[in-house]
């Protein structure tokens, strides 16, 4: 059988190696079954948050429209690198080709940037709710809601495009050895035989600046919210608590990574897998819970979605 080439002398790149998550046998079965999990119950809490806000008309507000749209990015997201990283568990040579490695990145950074759009907007949105709450129909009407989902969506691409055409025209050389189970854009360009310093200095005035300026703004309008909620009464007030103190876990959890990654050099840490592992696999998991099970709306309506399913079952089986 012809091996496959990996590069060649003159730089053009045809496959790339993912070291993955350990070398350890028995790490690896440990991690697929971790992630096997965790990534179905990703798809299937995800896709219930969608079904549930499609069928529940009391659901149909900005805030549960932003929801529905986190929760489609979070199906999507680790979708990108898990089912890769779960077949690779079986594979002696975790091989990538540099065409997929492209396309990884690009829809990695396009789901990435357009969430840390999105939990902006959606802090914009309690904000209105909370601090403003007789203007906030008019001030988050749909066709705001709806120009704001495409210019989150139209800001991620636009971001993800810029980025990952830093990597498409690198000449590459040995090592040829991605040190995780993805690709992402610093650990490619750390593998480009040439001076990278530019390129490292746009990474983190492009990624590393919308994380840290999107991040302080989450923060300060939060804080803005927990001040106003000071002088409203104790029953709304709890409620308001309870939703703010779910988006900041989100927000800190998600930013956090990519404050850590994409804010310094690219240096690899042994702290980074294990950082890329919330950020792929766990996060995309906690959203649900913390957004949903915790609010009475969703857990109400997911409760009346079940027994209209179990309703209509009894119907066909009679």
């Amino acid at each position: 059988m012809e091996e496959p080439v990996l590069l060649n002398q003159t730089t053009v790149v045809t496959y790339f190696r993912l070291r993955g998550l350990s070398i350890n046998q028995n790490v690896q079965m440990a991690a697929f079954a971790m992630f096997l999990v965790f990534y179905v119950l990703t798809l299937i809490g995800n896709i219930l948050i969608v079904i549930t806000i499609i069928y529940n008309h009391h659901l149909h507000t900005p805030m549960y429209f932003f929801l529905s749209n986190l929760s489609c990015i979070d199906v999507c997201h680790p979708t990108v690198t898990v089912p890769k990283m779960l077949m690779d568990t079986w594979s002696e040579e975790k091989l990538i080709s540099f065409d997929a490695c492209v396309t990884q990145m690009f829809f990695l950074h396009l789901f990435a940037c357009t969430e840390i759009f999105l939990l902006t907007v959606m802090a914009y949105d309690r904000y209105v709710a909370i601090c403003k709450p007789l203007q906030y129909m008019t001030v988050m009407n749909w066709k705001v809601c709806v120009l704001l989902a495409v210019a989150l969506w139209t800001g991620g691409t636009i971001h993800s495009i810029a980025l990952t055409s830093l990597t498409i025209k690198l000449p590459y050389c040995d090592p040829d050895e991605i040190d995780n189970f993805f690709c992402d854009v610093p650990q490619v360009v750390r593998l480009a035989c040439t001076d990278t310093h530019i390129i490292e200095i746009l990474i983190i005035s492009n990624s590393g600046l919308i994380s840290v300026v999107c991040f302080v703004v989450l923060v300060v309008s939060y804080a803005v919210i927990l001040v106003s909620l000071r002088q409203q009464i104790s029953e709304g007030r709890r409620k308001a608590l309870s939703t703010c103190a779910a988006h900041l876990t989100v927000v800190t959890l998600f930013l956090g990574h990519c404050i850590f990654i994409y804010s310094r050099p690219s240096t690899s840490l042994p702290e980074d897998k294990v950082v890329s592992v919330f950020f792929t696999a766990v996060t995309p998991l906690l959203n649900p819970i913390i957004y949903s099970l915790r609010n009475e709306d969703m857990k109400n309506a997911l409760n009346k979605l079940m027994g209209r399913v179990e309703e209509r079952g009894k119907n066909e089986n009679v």
